[in-house]
């Protein structure tokens, strides 16, 4: 018994060493989320644009969506606010914007200053859209196909780069995807 008691620090630090070996390995960018693969969640919130125009999630279906969580707060948001007036120009998904937790009159400003990417912005005030999505900060940007399912979430601002290695796979089986139903 008294040599078990000798060896349980040597076995927990062994254990512990191991953890922390693994954790070098894993993408500090990666934010799993439990709504991969699951139904954009139900609600009802105003335009930023116009707060008598109410969105639901049933807005944000039919097409392959880029839902973009943004802050006039929120200063990566402003570094990738131009990939997303490219993103947009492109055509090829439906750019919406979540504006959240922020003040409506300084992100109507916002956006008439640096120009609008979005086709409209879902207004959450009070961030309940963005506790349901899990939304730790902005940005953040979920990719939703044309079913209203949640395939993708970013954690972190859209580049060049990004946007080649994550969302254009993605975006392409999608495509593919959609014209399938279709036929």
């Amino acid at each position: 018994m008294n040599k078990i008691i000798r060896l349980l620090p040597l076995v927990l630090f062994v254990s512990l060493a191991v953890v922390l070996y693994r954790g070098l390995f894993l993408d500090p960018q990666a934010m799993p989320s439990a709504l991969i693969g699951k139904k954009m969640p139900a609600f009802q919130l105003p335009q930023l644009g116009d707060e008598t125009k109410v969105v639901t999630e049933k807005d944000l279906q039919g097409n392959i969506i880029l839902l973009n969580v943004w802050g006039t707060w929120c200063v990566y948001c402003k570094y990738e606010h131009p990939y997303l007036l490219d993103i947009a120009k492109s055509k090829r998904v439906a750019v919406y914007g979540l504006d959240y937790k922020d003040v409506r009159k300084d992100a109507k400003e916002w956006l008439a200053k640096y120009e609008d990417p979005y086709i409209f912005s879902i207004f959450d005030e009070l961030g309940k859209l963005g506790i349901e999505l899990g939304v730790t900060a902005a940005p953040e940007t979920f990719i939703i196909d044309h079913n209203g399912i949640i395939r993708m979430k970013h954690v972190g601002p859209i580049d060049d780069n990004v946007w080649q290695q994550k969302f254009l796979p993605l975006i392409e089986i999608l495509e593919s995807e959609q014209k399938g139903s279709l036929l």
